[in-house]
């Protein structure tokens, strides 16, 4: 499949935006957690998992989306929202936990949720499977072109929700595409200590399904696989399972010794870090020049510092408002 060279730019850029926004909510993290890390003190307190090195998996996809289609994430979801056009500012000021974010403060960056685009994410292992195919259910239902994706890690799929959600949606032939991204480890434990397949992506011929692996964590192919999954869902073709091999550049969350990889596996990763490797090679093919490489990564830069200044300039939300938006119980007299 050929890519378009406008194609290929975009997938670029966002790649920078992804990296440069990780770099900075990082960096920012950490204010006020150091020297004796304290998980519950800074700007942004709590857990935080960020998606280095899997951009790939993100910007792959994003060309063959339209208007209406849904995405369900992980815990490790900023790159997956912001190659779907979640709106950055309101995605910063949730993490930072202001009344302007996309939960109003109340979620965090494992609970992000929007409507337009519709994307959600949960800090539960493979919860996002079942959605997604009940979102794909109601495309089907009501006729529209639409198509589901759910991402999730290689530790997800020996959830008990993998294999009902795949199931389900391979019975009824809806229009959702599931995709492993398989960065290797599920925390500190190794897929091959917890999974008894090589490839998850074989998993799918149990259900009747079109199983694919991408071994490399390659935008291009990425491209290419995502597209053929998702025209074959928006045709009524059905489900897809498709296998991504990608990098996790740094720990499972922040904070996260990372002593359970070894530095010969650190290091090859970043040699093969996909923001160096893809900006290499549209270099190389005269996609890109020196300039526009510099050009793009001010603009991303100028992009994802606006939207650290408005998440930091917001409200939090009032303390009166603790309750509002909120399930509650009620008493019902019958």
């Amino acid at each position: 499949m050929a890519v378009p060279r406008e194609h290929l730019i975009d997938m670029y850029e966002t790649m920078v935006k992804i990296r440069r926004f990780e770099e900075r909510i990082r960096e920012l993290y950490f204010a006020d957690k150091l020297p004796a890390f304290d998980i519950a003190a800074g700007l942004i307190p709590g857990e935080m998992h960020l998606a280095a090195g899997q951009e790939p998996v993100a910007v792959g996809m994003r060309p063959h989306l339209k208007d209406g289609d849904a995405i369900t994430a992980t815990h490790r979801p900023h790159h997956l929202a912001i190659a779907q056009g979640v709106d950055l500012n309101k995605m910063a000021a949730e993490i930072f936990g202001r009344d302007t974010g996309l939960g109003r403060g109340k979620g965090g960056h494992m609970h992000l949720f929007s409507t337009e685009p519709s994307f959600g994410c949960s800090g539960i292992i493979g919860e996002g499977m079942p959605v997604a195919v009940g979102a794909a259910m109601a495309f089907k239902a009501r006729g529209t072109a639409n198509v589901a994706l759910s991402f999730f890690g290689e530790g997800a799929a020996n959830q008990g929700a993998f294999h009902e959600a795949i199931n389900l949606a391979a019975l009824w032939s809806l229009p959702v595409v599931f995709v492993c991204e398989d960065n290797a480890y599920a925390i500190s434990v190794p897929k091959t200590a917890s999974t008894a397949v090589t490839d998850n992506s074989d998993r799918a011929a149990a259900y009747g399904i079109p199983g694919v692996l991408v071994p490399d964590n390659d935008p291009v192919s990425v491209y290419e696989v995502m597209g053929a999954a998702i025209e074959r869902a928006r045709g009524g073709g059905g489900p897809s399972l498709v296998e991504i091999r990608t990098d996790r550049l740094w720990g499972h969350f922040e904070g996260d010794a990372d002593a359970y990889r070894t530095d010969d596996f650190k290091e090859d990763m970043n040699e093969r870090d996909p923001l160096k490797t893809f900006a290499q090679r549209l270099l190389a093919d005269g996609v890109l020049s020196e300039a526009d490489i510099t050009e793009i990564a001010d603009r991303m830069h100028t992009e994802v510092e606006a939207a650290i200044e408005f998440a930091m300039n917001s409200p939090y939300p009032a303390p009166e408002a603790t309750l509002d938006h909120v399930f509650s119980e009620r008493t019902v007299t019958l």
